[in-house]
Formats: C-alpha cells, structure tokens, sequence
C-alpha cells in the first residue's frame, strides 16, 4: 500500500508542475498580451488534466472507491473537475478564456493543498456503497467548478469598471461580463440543488433519513438558498453590474464554508469522511 500512495503522489507532483507551469505562462500570456505564451498554457494544463486524471484513476483503484473520503483526494478531485469544467466551457465559449488566470492558480493550490494532507488510503464501509453518493459528490464538484467562474467574471467586472488594467481590454465588454457571471451563476446554483437532492437519498439509504441539520446539510442549503437569493434579485429586481459582482462574490465565500470548512466540524456526520 506504501508503494501504491508514493505512485499516486508522484503523479499527482508531476500534474501539479504542469499546472504551474500553464499558470506561468498563462499569467504571462494575458497581462503582456502574449497569445503564444497563452496558447502554451491550454496546451499545459491539458496535459496536465490527463496525468492528474490518470492519478485519479490509479488511486480510486488502490483504494476501491471514488475520491470522496480522505481530504487529499477530495481536494485533488476538486481541483481535477474545476479545470476539466473550464476546458470544457471554454471550447464552446472562447469568450471565457481569461477566467483562467483565477481558475488555474485555485486549481493546483487545491492539488498542492491536498498532498500536504498526508495522503492514506480509507476503505468507504459498503454499508455506505451507492451510486447516488456518486452523484452526490459529482454534482457538487461540477456545480464548484462552474461557481468558480462566475467569481472569475464578477471580479472582472469589478476591475474593468474600477482599473484601467491594459489587459481587461482582451475581455468581452462589461455587459458581457455581466452576463456571464449570471448565467455560470445559474448553472452551479442548479447543480447545488441537484447535488443535495442526491445527497438526500443516499442519507436515505445509508441511516434512513433525508435530513438531519446536520451543519454539512445546513450549510449547503444556506449556500444554495444564497445563490437562489442572488439570482432572484438579478432575475426579478433588476440587481446588475457591481453590487451583483459583490452580491456573487459573498455567496462564493459562504460556498467555500460548506464545501471545505463544515465538513471538519466534530459533531458532523460528514466529518469522518475528512479526518
């Protein structure tokens, strides 16, 4: 077992220099207006994508369950399908490319931040065994991954009317900005909802019971009521431009609470998967 971790982490090192490396050169590429050195970052990071899902792959079959137990494979997966999300986007909407000088940086930190956990290998008891905590944990990363960009395009808004940055230049105009930050917005609070909606039956399954309060549970709900509250406001009461940035931006870091800081609380059910 000592030789599987040390094979799965020396992997997870070799995706973590190439997302460096496409963070450099990406960082690079938009604040000196460089396109070369950019196109070399989604060459980087793609590259980077296949040998970190590969490690994935290698460690889900050491320990016989998806990445969803022990914190660094949870944060390694995170970081995994927030890029794997921007890759995807990105292909059908060009326009998004500069999110990715948030969405890359956040991605290796979190890889970075995961082996620093000392990685173990957990067994998940089979009594817990079901394709709906699956779907549970798959819903959430995809609904972090597009939250992500929508604080990407919130925080560009923020700065294209604030700064005179050269670089902004490249991006969609404001409105556009606006826009996308709404819709990515929309997308993620749908995929929350769906998310704990699988949670729930899995609960279900597990200890024969939907809900709880338990703070995993509270906080999720908080975070999607947020998001509802967000979208609402945009939707019906005309909420637009900055004080929707600031509005978004506040709702990413409730978010950020539920996904990576309620799960340590003791008296959570949840806290056991991250010790």
């Amino acid at each position: 077992m000592d030789n599987s971790i040390a094979i799965a982490v020396g992997i997870n090192w070799i995706a973590v220099i190439f997302y460096v490396l496409a963070t450099l050169f990406n960082t690079y590429g938009l604040i000196f207006q460089k396109e070369k050195a950019e196109y070399i970052s989604y060459r980087l990071v793609t590259v980077g994508l296949i040998i970190h899902g590969g490690a994935l792959v290698y460690w889900w079959h050491v320990v016989g369950h998806g990445p969803y137990m022990a914190r660094y494979e949870v944060l390694s997966s995170n970081a995994w399908m927030v890029l794997l999300m921007f890759v995807i986007f990105k292909r059908f909407f060009p326009r998004i490319a500069a999110a990715s000088i948030i969405i890359f940086p956040a991605a290796f930190l979190l890889v970075a931040l995961g082996l620093f956990y000392n990685p173990q290998v957990r067994k998940l008891p089979p009594s817990l065994r079901s394709i709906w905590l699956v779907f549970h944990v798959l819903f959430y990363k995809i609904a972090l991954g597009t939250i992500l960009i929508a604080v990407a395009f919130s925080v560009f808004y923020i700065l294209k009317k604030r700064t005179r940055i050269r670089w902004l230049n490249k991006l969609p105009d404001i409105e556009a900005i606006d826009l996308f930050a709404y819709r990515f917005a929309g997308f993620g609070f749908t995929f929350w909802a769906i998310a704990m909606l699988a949670g729930s039956i899995w609960a279900y399954q597990s200890w024969g019971r939907f809900w709880a309060w338990d703070p995993v549970e509270t906080w999720s709900l908080i975070t999607w009521v947020a998001f509802g509250i967000y979208l609402h406001l945009r939707r019906f009461l005309g909420l637009r431009g900055e004080s929707a940035a600031y509005f978004f931006i506040a709702c990413f870091i409730i978010s950020l609470v539920a996904i990576f800081f309620t799960p340590l609380i003791n008296s959570s059910i949840h806290s056991e998967y991250f010790r």
